[in-house]
């Protein structure tokens, strides 16, 4: 799930309305409703709603698709008669009324609790392997766990390249997070970072400098300052030695 923010409930009902079960908690019937989305309007909410027999899932609704799909005997029978009936209508209201309802409702708590990522774009040379190197996104102490990260070229997402994503707890309550791409420089090309996460608004996008690792700006650094001094320090030198030789006139 990575990448989106979600809103779910959990519910565990006896299954003794469904079936004739001997006794109240010999068979179970567990509902999981989640709501997906990553925008900030919610315009790509995703509503999927999981109902599970004894651990196993059998019937899914996915608002993407806008009916009920069976994954056994038993639920594709289900399905089909939820299908023909008034409960498709009712689980399709359920993106509004309960997704971007409670979502909107609950938003500010949230963002109000929200921690900013801090986001940091590093470069990894490989002595072997297909790819000479790997680009590293990382965004850490942040907080809630759900975040989205991308990677651009040119402002554009990038879908193709070999890419993966470890997320990882601090154990302070805060979270991180490490994604990986396969690096080929290409003149003229802008490759930037993009994460979307709760305490901002608006992606925090981050552009990687290709000129120069981190190591070899400190060292020019380092070296532009020793230069620098040694020039004021000769200076320094030959005003003293013009005036010396002055005195000895």
């Amino acid at each position: 799930m990575s990448l989106l923010k979600h809103w779910s409930c959990h519910l565990v009902l006896t299954l003794t309305a469904f079936i004739g079960a001997e006794s109240d908690d010999e068979y179970y019937l567990t509902r999981w409703s989640r709501c997906f989305y990553s925008s900030h309007d919610l315009s790509d909410m995703v509503f999927i709603d999981d109902i599970y027999f004894n651990k196993q899932l059998i019937v899914q609704f996915n608002s993407t698709v806008g009916s009920f799909e069976g994954f056994n005997e038993y639920g594709t029978s289900v399905a089909e008669g939820w299908n023909n009936g008034p409960f498709l209508i009712t689980e399709r209201t359920y993106i509004d009324t309960e997704c971007r309802f409670n979502v909107k409702k609950r938003e500010k708590a949230l963002h109000d609790k929200a921690v900013k990522p801090k986001v940091k774009l590093s470069l990894v040379k490989q002595s072997g392997g297909s790819y000479p190197a790997m680009l590293i996104c990382s965004a850490y102490e942040f907080y809630p766990q759900h975040i989205k990260v991308s990677w651009l070229r040119d402002g554009e997402v990038m879908t193709s390249e070999m890419t993966s994503v470890m997320e990882l707890a601090d154990g302070d309550w805060y979270y991180q997070v490490h994604s990986e791409m396969a690096y080929i420089p290409r003149s003229g090309e802008k490759i930037s970072c993009m994460v979307e996460h709760a305490s901002s608004t608006q992606p925090i996008i981050t552009n990687w400098d290709p000129s120069l690792p981190d190591s070899e700006k400190i060292k020019i650094g380092i070296g532009s300052s020793v230069l620098v001094l040694g020039v004021i320090t000769a200076a320094a030198g030959l005003i003293y030695y013009k005036k010396s030789m002055g005195q000895w006139k």
